[in-house]
């Protein structure tokens, strides 16, 4: 089921056109492939084109892995003007203790226009999300745009990573 919602800064800019959707629990509408009006629209194959052209850490997931993440995702939030997807996000969670929010990400030419930001606290507002105790997410240089969301660092916490081998 999606749950729309417009942007906190809709009077600014051309935002007055963007929509945001909350997609429930692995976002059967996107994995789809629709619009937000339930039209065909190669949802996932933007995904893919969005991850590859605006977020170096998202380039060259395949079409197959896309739809696993998004399916295994507790919330997806998408952000599209008409037809066309502009921004994205999910989350993962266990709805009561921990979440963490991933692959944020907005189109270019339309960042710093409040999409990041609306993708986010739909995020945290989402019922996969609004009740846990910590919420978490990783950033190599955004930073700054999470402080201002009220997101901080802390040192009381390693982050600590294994990778896939071979």
């Amino acid at each position: 089921m999606n749950n729309e919602h417009q942007p906190a800064e809709a009077g600014g800019g051309g935002l007055k056109s963007v929509r945001i959707l909350c997609h429930g629990r692995s976002a059967p509408a996107l994995r789809l492939g629709l619009d937000p009006a339930f039209r065909p629209s190669r949802a996932m194959e933007q995904l893919r084109e969005l991850l590859n052209s605006n977020a170096f850490w998202g380039q060259g997931r395949s079409a197959q892995d896309l739809r696993r993440m998004v399916n295994n995702s507790a919330v997806c939030v998408t952000a599209w003007k008409g037809r066309t997807l502009i921004g994205f996000g999910r989350a993962t969670s266990d709805g009561v203790f921990r979440g963490t929010i991933w692959d944020v990400v907005v189109e270019s030419t339309v960042a710093g226009q409040g999409i990041g930001r609306a993708i986010v606290e739909t995020l945290l507002r989402s019922s996969a999300l609004a009740n846990c105790e910590r919420i978490y997410l990783m950033t190599t240089n955004s930073a700054d745009f999470y402080k201002k969301i009220g997101f901080q660092t802390n040192p009381s916490q390693i982050l600590m990573l294994k990778e896939k081998s071979g």
